[in-house]
């Protein structure tokens, strides 16, 4: 009897032992957002403007497609004669500040002429606060800031402040991930995206499930050939927009594109 209790233990320890090591080869990233937006009662222009800027060069990833003026507008800089964002916002007839919430939530309402409609409901990905400071900050920009505490559905209620990290999603749907995370703005899949980076389609061929993952979590680590030019536009904050789950959902799926 010793023997045979002796057996199922030794069974046992391999058993745990073995996904134990599976559980530490398979990337962990944490699901938490790297500060707090201390927007509450009585919150300052400037106190928005900066956690907007922060979002914007951050979680946003608005830099990925607005900072290089060719698969959407430049928002720093001039664009069409007409001055930086804070400058032309109120052309478009209606008041800067919705204008500008309306093309972050419903970024097809209005498509500024030469561009595509790529870009994700923001949403997705960023809470209602860090919508309201990313406009301040946009408005800065030549601009006259009017988002004040009364905008933010939080912050300017007495009610605890809201997280400044991307909003996690629960889903680990690949193709889902792709359109909600903005992928299909700068690649193709299936034929339709933006040919921005490397296409989606044939991936699998291209590079290792390892290389995929590299890709997505230090995008900036290596350059595909032929893409140089646009070096360094991808977001490197998919860390902490995906889970673990999520990221080899996404690392399955490109993986089989072959």
């Amino acid at each position: 009897m010793w023997r045979t209790n002796l057996k199922v233990l030794v069974l046992a320890l391999l058993v745990i032992g073995f996904y134990t090591t599976v559980a530490h080869v398979i990337p962990q990233l944490q699901s938490e957002v790297p500060e707090e937006l201390n927007l509450g009662t009585g919150v300052s222009a400037d106190a928005l403007v900066a956690a907007g800027e922060r979002i914007y060069n951050g979680a946003g990833g608005c830099t990925a497609c607005h900072g290089l003026g060719t698969r959407a507008p430049n928002l720093l800089t001039d664009h069409a004669g007409q001055g930086a964002i804070g400058a032309r916002c109120g052309t478009r007839g209606k008041d800067c500040k919705l204008y500008l919430y309306e093309a972050m939530t419903t970024p097809g309402a209005f498509l500024v002429p030469g561009f595509e409609n790529i870009m994700p409901d923001m949403r997705r990905q960023i809470s209602e606060d860090q919508i309201w400071a990313l406009i301040a900050y946009l408005q800065s920009q030549g601009g006259e800031v009017t988002v004040s505490e009364s905008d933010l559905p939080k912050g300017g209620r007495g009610e605890p402040p809201t997280p400044a990290g991307p909003v996690l999603t629960t889903t680990t749907d690949a193709a889902t991930l792709i359109t909600e995370k903005g992928c299909i703005g700068c690649h193709v899949l299936n034929g339709t995206g933006g040919p921005v980076g490397p296409p989606f389609d044939g991936m699998g061929r291209r590079l290792s499930a390892e290389r995929i993952r590299r890709a997505i979590l230090e995008p900036n680590a290596d350059t595909a050939k032929g893409y140089e030019k646009v070096a360094g536009s991808m977001p490197a904050t998919f860390g902490q927009m995906l889970s673990a789950q999520q990221l080899e959902a996404l690392v399955g799926f490109l993986s089989s594109r072959r």
